[in-house]
């Protein structure tokens, strides 16, 4: 069970506060920082809504997949760096590569009706949800 990882919702704070400390090159690489996608998911007027995260990332560079009640989301920014003549990268915070992120939700998604809008890098997706079937009792005979 090595791939379990511990949420703590501190980490980051932590992180951040001690990050900076060294500036300059140091003798060993800093293991690349995890990016966790921020997401949150409300229920209205029988529609699911889901805000997630995603500075950076150009919208072609989205993908959204629906499978009865799971919703997975995988995002990639692209490293695109000018370099200047002269010019040497001391300390970056900026991440590029994949972020993704799947859950289930207490319904079926009804994804013929489904629709995501992507603006000033949060991903709206609107999920309604499936309409179930009423209980049926059956006569006997």
């Amino acid at each position: 069970m090595t791939g379990i990882t511990r949420y703590d919702p501190f980490g980051d704070l932590f992180d951040d506060a001690l990050r900076g400390f060294v500036v300059g090159p140091v003798g060993f690489e800093a293991a690349s920082p995890v990016r966790r996608m921020k997401v949150d998911v409300a229920e209205q007027n029988g529609d699911y809504k889901v805000l997630a995260e995603l500075p950076g990332v150009r919208k072609e560079d989205i993908k959204v997949n629906i499978d009865g009640d799971q919703v997975s989301i995988v995002a990639e920014s692209r490293g695109e760096r000018d370099e200047k003549d002269g010019e040497r990268l001391l300390h970056s915070e900026r991440y590029f590569g994949k972020v993704s992120r799947a859950f289930r939700l207490s319904q079926e998604i009804d994804e013929a009706r489904a629709s995501a809008k992507y603006s000033d890098g949060v991903l709206e997706l609107t999920l309604p949800k499936k309409a179930t079937a009423a209980a049926k009792q059956l006569t006997i005979q």
